[in-house]
């Protein structure tokens, strides 16, 4: 796997070589420390797999530089690092095609947990984000927190969508885990985000939590 590493802090850059390498031994990581030096690696790298993205670059607004990535380099997966936490920071982030939002505060084995995630397809959301601190709701079960399915306006099998949504699964996962074809996962979570009024589906899960 080869991973590169954007971000102005040495220290936290060989905080991430320590996790990655603890999950992936044979990992190939390269550093930056700004968007010009990451914009150079990845034109160097053509088998790159998975960035690391700083929001706090001293060169570029970190947000600036994720949709650029995402549009020069869409077979690349982003992980977005940052010190902000704000519902409205990580919705943007993951609108423009991250697949994962790290605060820079999460402890060692948080960090592992949602790389972990990210490397079997997830897509992971800081757990306070969503205003709670326990483990995602399993399939099948009304989210905790949440209103009933009735209330909601959700069928039975939409919520079990929004269920494995709240863990930060991607459509395919989600095919995989309720056996269901792609089209018939992107049906549902359409009707998810128009029943819950939200653009996107990290505004559906908390809208699904403060409901």
């Amino acid at each position: 796997m080869q991973v590169l590493l954007v971000d102005d802090h040495a220290l936290v850059r060989d905080a991430l070589r320590g996790v990655l390498k603890e999950l992936k031994a044979d990992a190939r990581v390269v550093e930056a420390s700004n968007w010009d030096q990451a914009s150079r690696q990845i034109e160097q790298t053509p088998d790159l797999e998975l960035v690391l993205l700083d929001l706090g670059l001293p060169d570029r607004d970190g947000l600036e530089a994720l949709a650029e990535l995402r549009e020069r380099f869409p077979a690349v997966s982003v992980v977005v690092l940052s010190g902000r936490q704000d519902r409205e920071s990580v919705a943007k982030a993951l609108d423009l095609g991250a697949v994962g939002f790290i605060p820079k505060s999460a402890s060692r084995e948080v960090m592992l947990s949602a790389f972990n995630l990210v490397f079997s397809g997830g897509m992971y959301i800081p757990p306070e984000i969503l205003g709670r601190q326990a483990a995602a709701a399993q399939p099948g079960a009304t989210p905790e927190g949440s209103a009933g399915g009735a209330e909601l306006g959700l069928t039975e099998r939409q919520l079990d969508v929004l269920a494995l949504l709240m863990q930060g699964k991607s459509n395919k996962a989600i095919c995989r885990a309720l056996d269901l074809a792609e089209p018939t996962v992107k049906s549902h979570v359409t009707a998810i985000l128009r029943v819950l009024k939200a653009t996107n589906r990290t505004e559906a899960v908390v809208a699904a939590r403060d409901g």
